[in-house]
């Protein structure tokens, strides 16, 4: 098995990413959009590579990039919201056409619990998406370029809400006021756990599956983001007894039951 393999989007989960790798032997492309991180990805032993997706395809050496790699982890969010409708589709489109002139033969799509929407009740890979965002929307989209692609071997990996080290949806819920359905599970899962997730896949050739990424514990919305909020010392959200959907709580029949795959970081850590 190849011991090289390229990551696209070096950032708050690319970068460790990489460094797991690293940590196994393998040699990592790693590619940023912005110059003045490559001299931080050299220096951490990683091949660093400044590009950037648009329509037209990408800019920058990504035939350097993807040359003697089969295996790309694609990791690069949309970025859609407060009224940004850019065209995520297209631009990984682009990055597809590339790699199918490329040398890479297994690719891992990171992607979104958002494809799901806003179904009530238990979710899993088997149930039918119904994104209710154009995020959701885009990126349900941008999966079927490669699951329906049966030259490559792809696989999907929809995570819940991420949190980690500066990064809790704490922080941005903190003080607000008349929030809905506060009875509704969380769906979230920590960064050592992603990492974990992606690096077995490769590792393990878990090739042709769609995986739901969520840590198994799902106290409510209210109860849970209290407790953090009270851990950080900042005011918590407050949420209204009007209760409009139950939510929905995401698992994962493939990952934990057929694959035997643990979680081991709490949501709470």
């Amino acid at each position: 098995m190849s011991k090289s393999i390229a990551i696209i989007g070096c950032g708050w989960l690319g970068l460790p990413l990489a460094k797991s790798f690293l940590n196994i032997g393998y040699t990592v492309h790693g590619s940023t959009t912005s110059k003045e991180k490559l001299s931080s990805l050299a220096e951490a032993g990683i091949r660093p590579y400044l590009i950037s997706l648009s329509e037209e395809g990408p800019k920058g050496p990504v035939s350097d990039f993807l040359q003697d790699v089969d295996s790309l982890i694609i990791n690069v969010p949309p970025k859609l919201r407060g009224g940004n409708q850019g065209n995520y589709i297209g631009k990984i489109q682009g990055l597809y056409n590339a790699i199918k002139t490329s040398s890479v033969q297994q690719i891992v799509f990171v992607s979104s619990t958002s494809v799901y929407g806003n179904i009530d009740g238990e979710v899993t890979e088997d149930t039918v998406p119904k994104p209710a965002t154009e995020s959701g929307r885009q990126l349900l989209i941008t999966e079927a370029i490669f699951r329906n692609d049966n030259e490559l071997r792809s696989t999907i990996v929809r995570f819940g809400g991420l949190i980690g080290p500066n990064r809790h949806p704490v922080t941005m819920l903190s003080g607000r006021t008349g929030l809905a359905n506060g009875i509704a599970p969380i769906n979230l899962i920590h960064l050592n756990d992603c990492i974990d997730i992606l690096r077995n896949i490769v590792e393990q050739r878990w090739w042709n599956e769609v995986f739901n990424g969520v840590y198994p514990d799902y106290p409510s919305k209210a109860e849970y983001y209290a407790v953090e909020a009270k851990k950080r010392g900042i005011p918590g959200p407050e949420y209204s007894k009007e209760t409009v959907k139950r939510g929905k709580k995401v698992q994962s029949s493939k990952l934990i039951l057929v694959k035997k795959y643990r979680f081991n970081t709490s949501i709470h850590s």
